[in-house]
């Protein structure tokens, strides 16, 4: 088949222009879609012409391939009236020939029809497109239930995935929550138990995921029977706090067991360390108990006060000024001495306890009244008592440490001392509406 050119008469309305398209298209073994595309954009460019009663004129040039130029192509023309080029967003798009004509190039497949005259005994082509579109609407409608079987699938797996990671996530956080107590354990010391003491603790990091932080204490019997508390808030948080209050607490210890002086421990500490750890800053807080006589000694670098609550209610803050390890001129400036009847409790804590609202004297008068409330609890119950109690509200997380201890009596019969106590009141209002208003560690806060 040669090259070969087919015009058709004058065109006066749409019904006409796509029964012609649709029929050389046809001839031309122009694929269903294409020809409905092709009809519908033939119509969409000569609609203008034609609604002002003007004829259009429709060509094709069929091409044959020669095996060198491509594949055949039915070029197909439309002779048109109106200035303008073929619209934007036509369903076949078009070219604009150089005389205003709108022109489509359209590839070819087998032809359907080798004489032109057969177009007539086809289907009729209206319904063919139809039929075509339907097609690629169930293909479209199998293809999208096919996508969406394997998208439940595919979220069905990711489901399983999920689950099974958030298991392995909450192995993992058991297995790291076994390890960080066992490392927070490894680093208390052991249970203490001495006649006419009672001792217990409580010690939470401000962050949940780190073992601990920079708030530690030390306890031990020095060979004199006494017993001998250590507390200590080192700056910052996290491992390397927790290895500066380490370094406190040994240092502490080493000293005290050697014999220095209680008044000269912070400070000697300071001076040890300082060559270890120049940027270590801790606030230190000591305390000597004899549990024969119940005489306790406070020295104090930097730290919160210690709290006393009275068998009879009152409570009081024993006030020693001093400067912690690493700050200048270290050490505590005094020793405070006061005395432990059978049924005193004694609260040592850092400011992670009181300063949780910001504001520390705030803290101190909610300390009291908390302390005095569970006075008289079982000892092991009292420091998370106290936590509760002063954790209501946290504006400001920082690590907490709580360390109660109640004399009870070299004999050990506490309960007499707390019946003394309950038949003195228990004055759980009076210290704390005595309670002055204090200034930074060092300045009473109040007196029972």
């Amino acid at each position: 088949m040669t090259e070969r050119v087919w015009r058709s008469g004058p065109l006066t309305d749409l019904a006409s222009l796509r029964r012609a398209v649709r029929g050389l298209a046809a001839v031309h073994g122009v694929p269903v879609e294409t020809r409905a595309r092709l009809a519908v954009s033939a119509a969409a460019v000569a609609r203008p012409s034609l609604a002002l009663g003007r004829t259009v004129h429709l060509t094709a040039l069929y091409v044959p391939c020669d095996g060198r130029s491509g594949p055949r192509t039915l070029s197909v023309r439309l002779d048109h009236a109106a200035e303008a080029g073929p619209p934007q967003g036509l369903p076949l798009p078009a070219a604009a020939s150089d005389d205003g004509a709108v022109v489509w190039d359209v590839p070819l497949a087998v032809p359907a029809f080798e004489d032109p005259a057969a177009a007539d005994d086809a289907d009729d082509p209206t319904e063919q497109e139809v039929a075509a579109v339907l097609a690629a609407s169930d293909a479209l409608s199998a293809d999208h239930q096919r996508l969406k079987d394997e998208l439940d699938e595919t979220n069905s797996g990711v489901l399983a995935l999920y689950v099974q990671l958030e298991e392995r996530d909450e192995q993992l956080r058991r297995a790291h929550g076994q390890m960080l107590r066992a490392l927070e354990d490894a680093l208390r010391p052991a249970p203490l138990r001495v006649p006419g003491l009672e001792l217990a603790v409580h010690y939470a990091p401000a962050d949940t995921d780190a073992p601990t932080g920079g708030d530690l204490y030390d306890w031990f019997v020095l060979p004199d029977g006494s017993v001998h508390i250590t507390i200590v808030d080192a700056l910052g948080h996290g491992v390397r706090s927790t290895g500066s209050a380490l370094n406190v607490t040994h240092a502490v210890r080493t000293l005290a067991l050697d014999g220095c002086p209680l008044k000269s421990v912070v400070g000697r500490a300071s001076d040890v360390l300082n060559g270890v750890d120049p940027e270590l800053m801790a606030s230190v807080l000591l305390a000597r108990i004899d549990p024969a006589t119940g005489e306790m000694l406070v020295a104090n670098g930097s730290h919160p006060p210690a709290l006393v609550v009275r068998a009879d209610g009152g409570a009081e803050f024993l006030e020693a000024r001093g400067r912690g390890v690493g700050y200048p001129l270290p050490g505590s400036e005094q020793v405070l001495q006061t005395h432990l009847d059978p049924g005193d409790l004694v609260v040592l804590y850092t400011d992670g306890l009181t300063e949780s609202r910001r504001d520390p004297l705030e803290g101190e008068r909610r300390l009291i009244f908390s302390a005095t409330r569970h006075a008289r609890s079982p000892i092991e119950e009292i420091p998370g008592a106290l936590a509760a109690d002063m954790h209501t509200v946290v504006l400001h997380a920082d690590d907490t440490l709580a360390l109660t201890l109640r004399c009870t009596g070299v004999d050990g019969d506490a309960g007499a001392a707390a019946a003394a106590g309950a038949e003195a009141g228990p004055g759980r209002g009076t210290a704390a509406d005595r309670g002055a208003a204090r200034g930074p560690h060092g300045s009473r806060a109040g007196v029972g």
